[in-house]
């Protein structure tokens, strides 16, 4: 009797017969492979209808309830599988799923909790669980089993704990954790599961994906070689960020990295992207503001906002990044480009530091938990270009960290430095001199560089920025002198101008045949006359002569997106032209 096993049934009204016992007892012995099994039969009105039966971990539910539960899962399944169901298909559905329905056999593995605080939850007696699966609680409240170890799992709680004790029951769905997906998500702001957030009802799903999925392979993808831009004349000059690249934005707090992010979806109007901006650990109100300029600038009509405020348990601020590229991968696969911010890594770090110690976990360098590493290098390496044979869709993420007092070889920085395409640094120092955006030429690099450009972008840029290097070095050595020749005075002056055009104000993006007049002007040293003061009013003037008045020359240079000596000469003509109609500075 060594392989007997013990198994109880819960029935509601009348018991079973023998012949019913010994049925169950046949189905029982093929599922757990046990050569017998005995069965005690209880009586337990908080059944229903039908009757449960319990053997070890698993339990088998042929309630009325369990049956229920069932039939809507097909039903659901169904409905997702015909994508638009007709009002007059439905009834067809439902009397096809009801007379195909067979009642599944499968046991469900159960446990207990055994302690629960803080958003997380022990559930002792699950012992099968993978990493990631959907742990369903009594109450209804899921979680995700993120610590497996031998005497019990560790879940995350995506939800309020205050319904779970000790003792409450755990059930294994075998599912991974996922979340809606779908083209109706576009203009919607949602939290980390994909509900909405923002009053406008419930959002038609198009079917779910993994939050987890792994990244494509090396086959699948192609070049970066499309440009993403984002109408910030210092960086689609200097760092250029192709369709497919991860580009990190880093700087110390308040130093307008949301900034560049915000101009950067605002100048995708038009362009065919779709983007998503993910809020983690920010405040309510912060977000809030942050919507409104997307709304003011007509930029939520392809926007998508996850929200996963400060407010939030950590368990959501963790899933929140992979719930969006999870959103981000369904249009990618769909063939079209998304861009993905991820407002900021660090926090999203704090947050799963936070999860790793109540999970007892060991921590490491600078308190952190060893594997946040791989935590930040299995989201951004789902950022890609497809290739042509998977569609040709893409996601370009501009993950955020947040530095300390400027330091960029701390812990988080470094390990998201290494992972992503280049970095655009945003100092303190020249943020503070009135320099916005605060670009330091130094420390920034795009490791796709020109391969994002168009030619006439190539071809404009010329030197501009070996001439900053050159400016900055020598403002340092020649700010105490006053004697000066020549050359060493025009140099500067035309690093005055060139530092002066590259300021830009907010939700202000320039479009790309903006970028390169304004290049043309400056690197061939027709605005070096004009004083310092004067120089963005110059721009703005420039750029309105053109939009208006030349409007041949801009078609082109948008068309062709090349800049031949023809239209060069055209352009500089035309601001010759223009310097001598503007009054004189």
């Amino acid at each position: 009797m060594n392989n007997t096993k013990k198994a109880t049934l819960r029935y509601a009204a009348t018991a079973p017969t023998q012949e019913q016992i010994n049925s169950i007892k046949a189905v029982l012995s093929k599922n757990l492979q046990n050569e017998e099994v005995e069965i005690e039969a209880i009586l337990d009105p908080s059944v229903g209808g039908g009757f449960i039966v319990n053997c070890g971990n698993f339990e088998y539910d042929w309630s009325d309830q369990g049956r229920a539960k069932q039939l809507r899962a097909e039903l659901n399944t169904a409905a997702l599988g015909h994508g638009e169901v007709i009002s007059g298909r439905i009834i067809t559905m439902l009397k096809e799923k009801v007379e195909d329905f067979e009642l599944s056999i499968k046991g469900r593995e159960v446990g207990e909790v055994t302690w629960v605080g803080d958003g997380i939850a022990n559930v002792d007696g699950i012992e099968h669980a993978f990493y990631g699966e959907i742990i369903e609680f009594e109450d209804g409240t899921k979680g995700m089993a993120q610590d497996i170890r031998d005497d019990h799992i560790g879940c995350i709680l995506f939800g309020d704990d205050t319904g779970i004790r000790q003792g409450t029951r755990a059930v294994r769905t075998y599912k991974e954790a996922g979340v809606p997906v779908g083209e109706d998500f576009i203009g919607r702001v949602i939290d980390a599961l994909g509900q909405p957030v923002d009053g406008k009802g419930d959002i038609k799903e198009s079917g779910y994906r993994p939050v987890e999925n792994p990244a494509p392979g090396i086959v699948d993808r192609q070049p970066v070689n499309e440009p993403m831009e984002t109408g910030i004349l210092s960086i689609d000059t200097m760092f250029p960020i192709g369709r497919g690249q991860r580009e990190l934005i880093i700087g110390d707090r308040q130093t307008g990295k949301t900034s560049i992010a915000l101009d950067t979806i605002i100048n995708q109007k038009g362009k065919d992207v779709i983007c998503i901006y993910v809020a983690i650990g920010q405040k309510a109100s912060t977000v809030a503001k942050i919507i409104q300029i997307l709304k003011k600038n007509g930029a939520m009509d392809y926007s998508i906002v996850v929200s996963s405020t400060a407010s939030d348990p950590s368990p959501l601020q963790y899933i929140a990044p992979y719930s969006a590229t999870a959103l981000a991968e369904y249009f990618m696969y769909h063939g079209k480009d998304v861009l993905i911010v991820y407002d900021d890594l660090s926090k999203h770090a704090v947050a799963y530091r936070a999860l790793s110690l109540l999970l007892e976990r060991p921590p490491g360098r600078e308190a952190y938990p060893g594997d946040v590493f791989y935590l930040h290098s299995r989201l951004l390496e789902r950022s890609s270009k497809l290739s042509s044979d998977q569609g040709g869709g893409s996601i370009t993420a501009l993950p955020i960290i947040e530095t300390l007092a400027g330091d960029v070889s701390a812990y988080i920085p470094t390990n998201v430095i290494s992972i992503t395409d280049g970095q655009i640094f945003l100092e303190s120092d020249l943020f503070f001199e009135g320099m916005r955006p605060a670009v330091n030429v130094g420390l920034s690099v795009s490791r796709v560089g020109s391969s994002a450009q168009t030619r006439a972008m190539k071809k404009a840029t010329g030197s501009i920025r070996i001439d900053l290097a050159q400016y900055r070095e020598m403002a340092v050595f020649t700010q105490f002198s006053s004697d000066l020749d020549e050359v060493t005075k025009k140099q500067l002056t035309h690093g005055n101008v060139l530092m002066e055009l590259l300021k830009q104000p907010l939700e202000h993006p320039l479009a790309m045949h903006e970028q390169v007049i304004i290049l043309i002007a400056v690197t061939s040293g027709r605005i070096d006359h004009i004083p310092v003061r004067f120089v963005r009013e110059y721009k703005e003037k420039l750029i309105s002569h053109f939009n208006y008045n030349c409007q041949e020359i801009c078609a082109e240079i948008t068309k062709s997106g090349d800049l031949t000596e023809a239209l060069r000469k055209s352009i500089l003509d035309e601001i010759d032209e223009f310097n001598k109609t503007i009054e004189d500075y």
